[in-house]
C-alpha cells in the first residue's frame, strides 16, 4: 500500500481505513491521479470545471456534474445521483485534469447522461453506507447457496451495495449464457432490495478481488493496469519461453498480461536473427537450427546427419553463411566458425590493467594446508616398531 497514514496489521490489513482500496486519505485506491494543477490559478474570467471524478468500491470510478457549485476537494465523501436513490462515493479528482480523464475514457463533456452530485455526505449518509457495506460478505455467502441450489452454472465473485442500501449489484462470471430470472426473484425476496446482475470477465474479476502474483507483488490489474490487451501464445514463443500453461497462466486462468511488457524489445532484437526454417549449406552437409540466445546473440546449429553435436555461432557469422548460400556457395564447415568464436572469447577474457598484468588474487592471503594430527595410537605403534627394529639390529651385532 502507498498510504502513509494507515498502519498495517499482522495479516496485512490496514488499520486506518480497515479496507484495501477505500482509504479516506485517497492513497490506497487504484490508479490515483496527482493533481499537479491544484496550486495554479485559472485565467481571468474562466470558471472552474464543474465535473468531478468520484471513486467507489474496488476502484470503480465515474464522472458527475457539480451543478450546485459545491466546494469539494479530493477525499471528500459525497452523495451522487443513482437509479434509483443515491450512492455514496469519494472524490478522487477535480479541476482541469478531469477533462483529460474524460478524454481518455472517451466520455464527452457535453454528454447529457452524466449524473449530478447532490450534496456532501452527512453523518447519517455515512452511517447508512457503512451498514450497507458490512452486509456484503453475508449477502454474498447466502447468494452462493441460492445459486448452487438452483443449479446455475455461474460464479458469484462480488457484491456491491449502493450507498443508500436500497440496491445491490451482483458481479458474476460464466462461460455460457445464464437464465437468472428465477435467481433475481429469490435474491430480491430474500434480502428485500433491488437486484442488478452484471457479468464480468475473468480478468475483470481478478482485478476486483486482487491478490499476489508469482512475482511476489500485487496483481497489475488490481493496482495500475486499466486496459486488458489480448495476450497470445506467440508472445511466449518469441521470448523463448516454455509453453507450460501452469507457469504462463495468471490467477484469472488466462495468459499473464506481463508477457506483453517486453515483447516489443524482443521483436526488435529478433530482426537481426535469421529465420529458424533456413538451413545452412556447408561442404560437410546441411545444418539445421537448434536454439538461440537472444541476449548474447548466439545461435546453435547441428548437421542434419549428426544432430547430437551442436555448434555455437554468432548472428553475424550465421548471416555471412546465408549470404554465401544465396550466391550458390557453400561454407567450409561450422567447426571453423565455432573455433573463431572460441578464440575471440579467450582473447577478451584475459585480464590486464593500465599499469601492467597483475593477478586478481594478489591481495588474498595464502592458503596453507593443515597437517593432519597423528593419533596417539599411531605414535605408539611407530615407537614399538622402531624399538623392535633396534633390538634386532643389536642382536645381529652381538652374534
Amino acid at each position: 500500500m502507498s498510504c502513509t497514514s494507515c498502519s498495517s496489521s499482522i495479516d496485512g490489513l490496514p488499520l486506518g481505513c480497515k479496507n484495501n482500496g477505500a482509504c479516506a486519505s485517497g492513497s490506497c485506491d487504484k490508479m490515483n491521479v496527482f493533481d499537479w494543477l491544484a496550486n495554479m490559478s485559472l485565467p481571468n474570467g474562466q470558471k472552474p470545471f464543474n465535473i468531478a471524478e468520484i471513486r467507489f468500491k474496488n476502484g470503480r470510478k465515474g464522472f458527475y456534474k457539480n451543478t450546485k457549485e459545491l466546494q469539494i476537494c479530493i477525499g471528500d465523501v459525497v452523495a451522487v445521483e443513482s437509479s434509483p436513490g443515491h450512492d455514496i462515493g469519494v472524490v478522487s479528482l477535480t479541476g482541469e485534469l478531469v477533462k483529460v480523464q474524460m478524454r481518455k475514457k472517451k466520455v464527452a463533456v457535453t454528454n447529457e447522461d452524466i449524473s449530478q452530485i447532490y450534496r456532501k455526505a452527512s453523518e447519517k449518509d455515512i452511517e447508512i453506507w457503512t451498514i450497507a457495506r458490512n452486509k456484503e460478505k453475508e449477502v454474498q455467502k447466502k447468494s452462493r447457496l441460492i445459486i448452487s441450489r438452483l443449479g446455475l452454472k455461474m460464479k458469484l465473485s462480488d457484491v456491491e451495495f449502493q450507498g443508500d442500501g436500497n440496491k445491490a449489484t451482483f458481479y458474476y462470471t460464466a462461460d455460457d449464457r445464464v437464465d437468472f430470472r428465477q435467481l433475481i426473484r429469490e435474491l430480491a425476496g430474500t434480502f428485500s432490495l433491488r437486484v442488478e446482475m452484471k457479468q464480468v470477465g475473468l480478468r475483470q474479476e481478478a482485478a476486483r478481488l486482487g491478490g499476489i502474483g508469482s512475482c511476489g507483488r500485487e496483481l497489475c490489474c488490481s493496482t495500475w493496469l486499466t486496459d486488458f490487451r489480448s495476450v497470445s501464445t506467440s508472445a511466449a514463443r518469441y521470448q523463448q519461453l516454455s509453453l507450460n500453461p501452469q507457469k504462463l497462466a495468471g490467477q484469472c486462468g488466462k495468459l499473464k498480461c506481463c508477457l506483453n511488457y517486453e515483447l516489443d524489445s524482443y521483436m526488435d532484437a529478433l530482426k537481426s536473427f535469421p529465420k529458424t526454417n533456413v538451413w545452412l549449406q556447408t561442404e560437410k552437409g546441411p545444418a539445421v537450427f537448434q536454439k538461440m540466445d537472444i541476449f548474447r546473440g548466439w545461435v546453435w546449429y547441428a548437421y542434419k546427419e549428426n544432430p547430437v553435436n551442436w555448434h555455437k555461432l554468432t548472428v553475424e557469422q550465421t548471416n555471412q553463411i546465408i549470404v554465401l548460400n544465396k550466391d550458390s556457395k557453400k561454407a567450409t564447415s561450422l567447426e571453423e566458425y565455432a573455433m573463431e568464436l572460441e578464440f575471440e572469447v579467450i582473447e577478451t577474457s584475459n585480464f590486464a590493467d593500465g599499469v601492467g598484468q597483475d593477478s586478481l588474487t594478489r591481495f588474498d592471503k595464502p592458503k596453507f594446508k593443515k597437517k593432519k594430527k597423528r593419533s596417539n595410537n599411531n605414535r605408539n605403534r611407530n615407537r614399538n616398531r622402531n624399538f623392535k627394529g633396534n633390538k634386532k639390529n643389536l642382536q645381529k651385532k652381538n652374534n
